[in-house]
């Protein structure tokens, strides 16, 4: 398995990676978020504050996918390391 970068336009596809590795962590950030407040960890300020923050994570992600018409790249980049994670989580636990 291996993630394609256009080796064309190198800094497109730096930013590329670079931005499915923020929504990689943002993904992971809304997780435990949502473990938080369920479990009740959080007050009500600190929910709006937390929210706040994860929607202008993803507004600003997004518009810089578009400016820089990278949404196609992410996107591939994205399933790749999907695919690779995939792959590790199996391989550390098989299934029967």
């Amino acid at each position: 398995m291996h993630i394609d970068i256009d080796e064309g336009n190198l800094q497109a596809g730096v930013l590329g990676l670079v931005l499915a590795l923020v929504e990689i962590i943002q993904d992971a950030l809304k997780t435990q978020a949502l473990r938080r407040i369920e479990g009740g960890g959080l007050d009500d300020d600190e929910i709006e504050r937390l929210g706040n923050a994860l929607m202008e994570l993803e507004q600003t992600v997004t518009k810089i996918k578009v400016e820089q018409n990278l949404q196609s790249a992410v996107e591939q980049i994205r399933t790749g390391l999907d695919d690779i994670i995939n792959e590790v989580v199996d391989i550390f636990n098989p299934k029967e």
